[in-house]
């Protein structure tokens, strides 16, 4: 059945892939009336979302930011498909970086690099920066049911360079890498709800206590590795502006969870400025803190 799926469907997509940019985003506005109007895929969810992280917008400014983000979602996605056929100069004319020197400058030190990002703006087409690094780039992601969809994730993610590893993958892969003196580039998207088994911190994010992912500090100070946030802006429809932000020098010096929460700030505020290009669909507040514990559990 999974194969017999993806027969099915991989023509389409490849099709979806070579169109000229000016129809694919029409078929993108047809996609955004089949998810938003027709399915409502995950309104509950993206309703509650926005209620919880705006109390002071009107119902109207809320059901714009609603109806925004799923235009935005349905073009990134399309955008993850379109990387099948776009070519090398025309993603890096789509997708710019305003200080990549930052990055040359902290490989020069020696050291892995655990680069934090949100889901925010486009973080599909980031895997473009593998091209003008130096370090091997390593995407962290988890691993899709069907199989064969899951291989034409790695194909499409690794076409500039990206090695695709699951979540599972990410420690051995660090240590594995560390032992043989490989320094690589690790991408976490970094800011959305732990599993509840995993919860060891809890700080603020859009002015609710929240449980926040501290995996990629807690590596990068086992590993001694650098820390970079990247901070993503849509300029225009199907273009993007990234910067990177390294507030922190000396990893181990800085105390547990002051990364974690940081980096969270940085998505907050991008956030607040442009509430339209957040990944809403997912159910960032599902769990909350139990009453009885006020103060974060120790490090992982």
């Amino acid at each position: 059945m999974q194969l017999l799926l993806f027969v099915l469907v991989y023509p389409i997509l490849w099709i979806i892939s070579r169109l000229p940019f000016p129809l694919f985003y029409k078929f993108s506005d047809f996609v955004y009336l089949l998810v938003y109007h027709v399915i409502g895929y995950r309104k509950k969810t993206v309703r509650r979302n926005l209620e919880l992280a705006f109390p002071e917008y009107t119902p109207a400014r809320r059901l714009e930011i609603e109806k925004k983000s799923y235009r935005h979602l349905c073009d990134m996605f399309l955008e993850m498909i379109k990387t099948m056929g776009i070519s090398h100069e025309e993603i890096n004319r789509r997708f710019t970086f305003t200080n990549l020197e930052m990055v040359h400058e902290a490989e020069k030190e020696g050291k892995s690099m655990a680069l934090m990002a949100g889901h925010y703006g486009s973080y599909e087409w980031v895997i473009s920066m593998n091209g003008r690094v130096t370090f091997p780039g390593f995407a962290i992601y988890k691993k899709i049911a069907n199989e064969y969809f899951d291989r034409l994730i790695h194909r499409i993610r690794s076409k500039f360079g990206a090695a695709l590893i699951t979540t599972k993958e990410t420690i051995p892969t660090i240590e594995a890498n560390e032992r043989a003196g490989i320094k690589g580039i690790y991408g976490f998207a970094a800011d959305q709800s732990p599993k509840a088994s995993k919860i060891y911190h809890w700080g603020m994010f859009m002015g609710i206590d929240s449980p926040i992912i501290t995996g990629a500090e807690m590596l990068a100070k086992k590993y001694d590795m650098n820390i970079l946030f990247l901070r993503v802006r849509k300029t225009g429809r199907g273009y993007y502006e990234a910067t990177f932000e390294r507030p922190f020098r000396d990893i181990r010096a800085v105390p547990d969870y002051q990364v974690s929460d940081t980096f969270m700030q940085m998505v907050e505020k991008q956030v607040r400025e442009a509430p339209e290009y957040y990944l809403w669909t997912h159910k960032r507040w599902k769990v909350r803190r139990p009453k009885d514990q006020t103060t974060s559990a120790p490090s992982a």
